[in-house]
């Protein structure tokens, strides 16, 4: 699974702090901590028809992270929404398009990873792209990666960070392997998510899965909780094995990137008749009728 390039974002205009400019003009600084170290937090967002799906929810996750960080600065949801909506009229965008925000700890006075030798605001960067859902619809393929993911005591993954190695090194093994995606276990050995996505998998109606001790709290993933809970679907949020997946009826998985996908093959085995599933289908539907008409109107 490769991501296409669209033509329309030649000339994107992208949002550097209070600046908008065009993509090839874009600048950060070479002390930006986020140059420096990864030292930033980020959110990935999608416009449905001029709404942004659950902006409170992206927007309160980021404040969180940049809180465990200890940045000295945190721009109010307000101020991000309008730099945004900034980017987003200078681009006349509406529909089809993937919001990344990132903020970093800012310039640093002289390089070192020490956040005293940040002394003025964070940087915030908005780049929107016109991009459809990135994965098949059909399904996609998963393989289990040697690459773990980090327990709460090490690197806690309810911080939205921009230290994401392990999913480039994950997604390096995939890559190799011929499979789309890497699915990644926690340090137990329990399904904890893919490089990019969260892991669901379905059993005798059941939709379960993993806790979030080893995934972010996802925003995508709290949907379908919320759709299974309205609609009267059982579910099971709990640690799961490689055998339990591998057994399932059906596997998807869930992200703001590319919505609902199935998962056809786990490590070479045929996840059900090796099409999407039912349950699959019914929750995508359910998902696809929410962001329809949800969300915080920006443009």
């Amino acid at each position: 699974m490769l991501q296409t390039y669209d033509p329309r974002n030649d000339d994107l205009l992208v949002g550097i702090d209070d600046e908008v400019v065009h993509r090839d003009a874009a600048g950060i600084s070479p002390f930006d901590s986020v140059v420096q170290g990864g030292d930033a937090v980020w959110e990935g967002l999608r416009l449905h028809r001029g709404r942004i799906f659950k902006l409170d929810a992206h927007l309160d996750r980021l404040k969180r992270s940049a809180q465990a960080l200890a940045f000295s600065e945190i721009p109010s949801a307000e101020h991000v929404t309008e730099r945004i909506r900034a980017v987003l009229a200078a681009n006349a965008m509406t529909d089809g398009v993937h919001v990344r925000l990132t903020l970093t700890r800012g310039v640093k006075i002289t390089s070192g990873m020490d956040p005293r030798l940040n002394q003025r605001g964070p940087t915030l960067i908005v780049l929107a792209e016109h991009k459809a859902p990135v994965y098949d619809d059909s399904g996609i393929s998963l393989v289990t990666s040697s690459v773990r993911r980090h327990r709460p005591d090490s690197l806690d993954p309810k911080i939205h960070h921009n230290n994401l190695l392990t999913s480039i090194l994950a997604k390096v093994e995939a890559n190799v392997a011929g499979a789309d995606d890497a699915l990644m276990l926690d340090d137990a050995g329990f399904v904890a998510e893919t490089n990019a996505t969260h892991v669901f998998h379905v059993r005798d109606g059941v939709v379960r899965t993993s806790t979030t001790r080893a995934c972010p709290e996802g925003i995508t993933r709290e949907t379908v909780l919320e759709i299974c809970a309205a609609q009267g679907v059982p579910v099971e949020v709990g640690d799961f094995s490689l055998t339990q997946v591998y057994a399932a009826d059906e596997v998807l998985v869930t992200g703001t990137m590319g919505g609902l996908t199935p998962v056809t093959t786990v490590d070479g085995r045929t996840i059900g008749d090796g099409r999407p599933g039912p349950m699959t289908t019914r929750l995508d539907a359910a998902y696809a009728e929410r962001t329809a008409v949800e969300g915080t109107l920006v443009v």
